[in-house]
Formats: C-alpha cells, structure tokens, sequence
C-alpha cells in the first residue's frame, strides 16, 4: 500500500531518484503547477491568518495590504516565490521566457516596493491587526504609484500568456486533441477576468465607479482575488492537472509526426 502511494507521489511531482547531483523541480508542468497552486491558495492563507489572529471575518482593503498583517510574512514569502519561478521558467520559446522573466520581476516590485500603510499613524488601536508600519513620506507616493503599476504590469503579462502563449499549439485548429481545444477555452476566460478585473479595479481608482459603492464592498480585494484565482487555474490547467491529453491521442499524435 505504501508502495503504491509512494510511486502516486513520485509521479505527481516528477519526482527521480536515479539521478544523482540533481534537482527535484526539473519539468516545467511540476512547475506551472506549483505556481497555480500557490497562486489559488494566497488569498484564502491570507483571510484565514487575520482571522485566526485577529477575529477578521471580512478581507482588508487589498491582498497587498495583508504585507502590513500578521501576514505579511506569507505574502512576502508566496509572491516571491512565484516570481522566482516565473524567472525561471523557460517555457517553449524565447518570448515565453521573456515574457514569464518580467512577470516575475514586477511580482518582485510588488514585494519590493509595498502598498500605502494600513493606518495613518503606528499603533492604531482602531486596526490592531495593522503590526507593520512604514514611517518617513518622502518616498511613499512614488513607492505606492510604483507597486500599482507593477501589480497591473505582472497581471497583464500573465494574463498575455494565458490568452496567446498558452492557446498556442504546432497543429492545425482541425487536429487539436478535444482536450486541447478545452484548455485553450479555458485560459482566454483566465486572461479575460484578469483584463476585467483589472479595469474593475481601474474604474473604482478613477472614481467611475462610486467610493461608497467601491470600497463598501471591498472590490479592490474581490477583484485582486478574481485576477489571481483566475492566473493561478490557468497555470494549473497548463501543467495539465485537469484536462491533459489522453495516452490514446498522444499516441496518436507521436505516431503521425515520425
């Protein structure tokens, strides 16, 4: 039994023991996949955190206000990581790679350079969950303007992969895998609620959509969670967690190109 559900692990992760001197984290679908699952689960971490420690039963103002929580170690942490695996992601062709190298350096600038503060002033009694606090204003509009424009930046890369990169294919439209033609439906609405979110997002900034309205229901949060979620399931349908081909089709397909 043990064995069996070793060989199921081994074969989820891609992982090989025959080689020695080398790394685990080698196929770029292991990859995608871990970059989806970290993607999905960030928000939800991040509630439950400031919930745990501080009885929040709604979200704060945005994912990245979580930087100035109890939680803002694990939004560091979560972000960073999925933007040294968009570093080193490689991908099919040269503009994949470029294309995924920038989306991780602006997810690094998002880190790097943190949103407005919680509160206006340190300690706030009124936001107890509000634990960090950045002092000095000198630098703070250029700083906040800088991370919004790296947010949207990273989203829309990510979301330009989605809709053209992966719905690419060598075959013709006439001979994709049925499964193949699923995938591809399913990254253009990715990439389109990404897009729509974002100009959601934009619409409350410009004061398009009313402030009582915007911030009363948390939109910028909702929307940010609507942009992830969305990323994170596209990467996951493109390491093929659901959806991948069939051995019948691959089979197929192998045999009609030798």
């Amino acid at each position: 039994m043990q064995n069996q559900l070793t060989k199921k692990v081994n074969a989820m992760f891609n992982l090989d023991y025959t080689k020695e001197d080398d790394i685990w984290l080698q196929k770029s679908k292991t990859l995608r996949k871990l970059i989806g699952v970290l993607g999905m689960a960030l928000p939800f971490i991040l509630i439950i955190i400031t919930f745990l420690f501080f009885d929040l039963a709604r979200p704060i103002e945005s994912i990245s206000h979580y930087y100035y929580t109890r939680a803002g170690t694990v939004f560091t942490v979560i972000l960073s990581i999925i933007a040294i695996f968009l570093i080193v992601y490689s991908g099919k062709e040269p503009k994949d790679f470029y294309i995924s190298t920038f989306a991780g350096l602006f997810a690094l600038f998002v880190v790097f350079f943190p949103t407005g503060n919680l509160s206006e002033v340190c300690c706030d009694t009124l936001r107890e969950y509000s634990v960090t606090f950045i002092k000095g204003n000198a630098s703070a509009g250029f700083r906040e303007t800088f991370h919004l424009i790296s947010a949207a930046l990273f989203l829309l890369l990510l979301a330009y992969m989605s809709f053209f990169l992966f719905t690419k294919s060598g075959k013709a439209p006439e001979h994709r895998g049925r499964k193949k033609r699923i995938r591809n439906r399913i990254f253009r609405v990715c990439a389109v609620l990404i897009v729509a979110s974002l100009v959601v997002i934009l619409l409350g900034f410009t004061g398009v959509i009313p402030k009582e309205v915007y911030d009363g229901n948390q939109l910028t949060f909702w929307m940010e969670t609507v942009a992830v979620e969305s990323f994170g399931f596209a990467w996951l349908i493109k390491g093929e967690a659901m959806f991948g081909d069939d051995p019948e089709y691959l089979a197929m397909s192998a045999a009609s190109e030798s």
